[in-house]
């Protein structure tokens, strides 16, 4: 393994030290740095000016040399200075928090919700909801990432902001929602046509009953969850992490994770005054106790099957924080609805400014600014991942392994989340570790819409007044990114599949 890391790490240091050296000299040649000088009308200030900016950024240097003045100065940790005299290292620390910010997020969101998508349409393969899906996919990977984001500026923020000042939903809205949903959910779960009406008539129901609850209460101008809300939201969260994690066979992993939506709901009746101004620090730490607990609760209640009930209770802890965190948002967002003035989605920038408040309201901040980017960015991700999961997984599951899977007797559950599932994302990994970078990128024509200013406003930039620092600072991000994950890729197939060897 550690003879695997070397050679890769040797490989692709020498690949960035060629790549950057080709994307530096592209830009020092790639237009004059001086076009903004030239017009001012004193020309013995201009000339000053020139002089200055030419002793600056050393363009006297040849082209090859100054690239290597670069280099040495990244080994400590010095970005050089940007054309107006700024650190670019100071600038870099500031972009690239905004813009990974947005980023991971998209990415996270994408890798989760893509692949879970795709695993169940391979599984309902040739169905109504699988074909769904594939429109939907090509639709939006061939969707301009500038067009969507202007989409969403427009439908998404102005027009959803205008709506919350009275939120109400039409009769006509809400019965074309509840058909919407009835088809989806009959598409997803499937039978036979009794069962399909079945299916159709209680989402329909259903829909249409919550739609009205929220128009009539009001609740989008008030949002929350209550005690009761989360309490249901806890059991749910035990039942579907069994699920993923055991089955329903044995006992003992529903027990435990049963035990933990208990705990978890507990500590929520009880916790108030800690959640009331939490830092990030004290949050961290409230999670990591309760994934402990929901350990020691699985080993404690698993018996034999303790390894399953160890797993159903921690997933079972993670989903529980969530609800939790969820509802604390919610509580703090009436005060932030009042703060931001009646718009709670914003278009532009990374954060309001001069916004204060506490944790929360903080969060709701940021969590508005990176809603619409985030999305714009998550809908190409998603369909790709969902493709390639599905084409993935529909091969796994036609393999003789799994026949002899099913011949012994295993459950459909065992079988796809246990012999499918892994094996499925062997090539998932490698789009993952590709995918990564290519949202860096998009992210730059993202950032431009949307007024952030993260690296890709560093990257336009300095390509626009010919700048190489704030441009290399930028590679040496997006392209440290993807040698890293592709190395992350390569180690985790030998992890994912006994065949590969690294050695």
């Amino acid at each position: 393994m550690a003879v695997f890391i070397l050679r890769r790490f040797i490989i692709s240091t020498f690949t960035l030290l060629a790549a950057s050296f080709v994307v530096y000299f592209g830009v020092s040649i790639s237009g004059d740095p001086f076009e903004d000088l030239r017009g001012i009308q004193d020309e013995g200030d201009a000339q000053i000016q020139i002089a200055a900016r030419r002793e600056l950024l050393q363009l006297d240097v040849p082209v090859p040399l100054r690239w290597f003045n670069w280099l040495t100065g990244i080994f400590r940790g010095d970005f050089g200075l940007n054309i107006r005299n700024q650190d670019v290292s100071a600038l870099l620390s500031n972009a690239a928090a905004a813009t990974m910010q947005m980023v991971i997020v998209a990415t996270v969101l994408a890798i989760v919700l893509g692949v879970t998508v795709g695993i169940v349409s391979a599984l309902r393969q040739y169905s109504g909801f699988d074909y769904s899906l594939t429109f939907a996919a090509f639709l939006f990977y061939s969707l301009p990432v500038f067009w969507v984001a202007v989409m969403l500026k427009q439908y998404a923020a102005i027009e959803f902001n205008n709506w919350l000042r009275d939120p109400t939903i039409s009769p006509t809205v809400t019965v074309v929602v509840a058909l919407l949903a009835a088809v989806a959910w009959q598409a997803l779960i499937g039978g036979d046509r009794q069962r399909r009406l079945v299916v159709s008539i209680t989402s329909f129901a259903s829909t249409a009953a919550v739609l009205v609850f929220f128009s009539t209460t009001r609740w989008f101008a008030d949002p929350g969850f209550g005690t009761i809300v989360v309490g249901v939201m806890s059991v749910i969260s035990a039942v579907v992490a069994t699920y993923l994690t055991a089955g329903f066979r044995h006992r003992p992993p529903l027990q435990a994770a049963g035990a933990t939506a208990v705990a978890g709901v507990g500590f929520y009746l009880v916790g108030g005054p800690i959640l009331a101004e939490p830092s990030a620090w004290t949050l961290l730490g409230l999670f990591v106790l309760g994934i402990g607990a929901a350990l020691g609760i699985g080993a404690g209640l698993g018996g034999i099957h303790r390894r399953q009930a160890m797993s159903a209770s921690a997933l079972t802890a993670v989903l529980v924080s969530g609800v939790i965190f969820m509802d604390q948002l919610l509580q703090a967002y009436e005060r932030f609805f009042g703060l931001v003035r009646g718009r709670p989605i914003s278009t532009v920038g990374s954060a309001t400014p001069g916004f204060t408040g506490n944790f929360w309201e903080v969060g709701l901040d940021s969590i508005s600014h990176l809603m619409l980017p985030t999305v714009a960015l998550l809908l190409i991700s998603f369909a790709v991942y969902t493709r390639y999961t599905r084409a993935s997984m529909l091969e796994v599951m036609n393999q003789d392994y799994i026949r002899t899977a099913r011949a012994k007797g295993l459950t459909e559950r065992t079988v796809v989340m246990r012999h499918g599932f892994r094996n499925a994302l062997i090539p998932v990994t490698t789009l993952m570790a590709f995918d990564f970078g290519a949202v860096i990128g998009g992210a730059v024509i993202t950032e431009q819409v949307f007024g952030w200013q993260g690296m890709g406003t560093l990257f336009i930039r300095g390509l626009n007044e010919v700048d190489p620092n704030p441009v290399m600072a930028f590679f040496v991000v997006a392209g440290g990114s993807i040698v890293v994950f592709n190395m992350i890729a390569d180690i985790a197939y030998a992890y994912l599949d006994p065949r590969i060897r690294l050695s």
